[in-house]
């Protein structure tokens, strides 16, 4: 049986939204809600939260999660997930799933672990259609573009690809574009080789991890899916949830 395991990289310290990951979303902190949508991925063996905070350490206790202490010097989720990882068998896959999304979809977490299987993958990531004109020019919106075979050529946060002599009011009709969500699974022994490599180039300048794994050589498979979840970045996008899902939210859940 091929050992997929999920894990949440949670940490307290967040510049735009301190403490995050134990506020509380229809009387469960976000962390739970996390937890528990994965727990309805049946692709996963094993769901770990990892963390540098005992707060959120202690929290995860509470409701019968299992938790991880990691290092308080890890500067990405997927370093802090490489830590976790190390102590198991290099086919083993992993799946880093942010704990900001309470309503990541399980079938998304599922389809990522069969593309993983079926196409032995090294590193495999989401993507959905981008519609919205405004966000093509949005920087904050990631961009991808892939072969036919779904393998990605780019990541970049200008618009991608470029519609020569098309003016841009135009260029949501004409051509297509699709949004990079992130979500990532990686084989164990290619997450603890991209966590210790520096920085490249591209990283540096367009501030994408990724580009790092396609600059040493790592293909990154692309999954296409109709369903984006929503992130929680900051009070506001809390508030925003709070009032759409009012009183609602476990009926929205189930």
């Amino acid at each position: 049986m091929q050992t997929i395991i999920g894990v949440i990289p949670a940490r307290y310290a967040s510049s735009r939204f301190p403490g995050k990951p134990l506020v509380d979303i229809g009387g469960k902190t976000m962390i739970q809600r996390v937890y528990e949508r994965c727990r309805m991925a049946e692709a996963l063996t094993e769901i770990i939260v990892a963390t540098d905070d005992e707060r959120i350490f202690q929290a995860v206790q509470n409701f019968g999660g299992k938790v991880v202490m990691t290092s308080a010097h890890h500067i990405s989720g997927t370093d802090r997930m490489a830590e976790v990882a190390s102590s198991y068998e290099e086919r083993a896959i992993f799946i880093n799933i942010q704990g900001d999304e309470p309503f990541i979809d399980p079938g998304v977490i599922n389809n990522l672990a069969q593309l993983m299987v079926a196409n032995q993958a090294e590193i495999a990531t989401a993507a959905i259609g981008l519609h919205n004109h405004d966000a093509i020019f949005d920087p904050n919106v990631v961009k991808v573009v892939f072969d036919r075979n779904g393998r990605a050529l780019y990541f970049s946060r200008s618009p991608i690809p470029h519609q020569r002599n098309t003016p841009r009011g135009l260029w949501i009709e004409k051509g297509s574009f699709y949004k990079h969500i992130g979500i990532y699974a990686f084989r164990q022994k290619t997450l603890q080789e991209i966590s210790k490599a520096k920085p490249g180039l591209l990283e540096q300048q367009e501030s994408l991890e990724q580009l790092r794994w396609m600059e040493l050589g790592y293909p990154i498979q692309i999954l296409l899916t109709d369903h984006e979840s929503i992130g929680i970045d900051t009070p506001e996008d809390l508030e925003k949830i709070k009032h759409l899902l009012d009183s609602k939210v476990d009926t929205f859940y189930d």
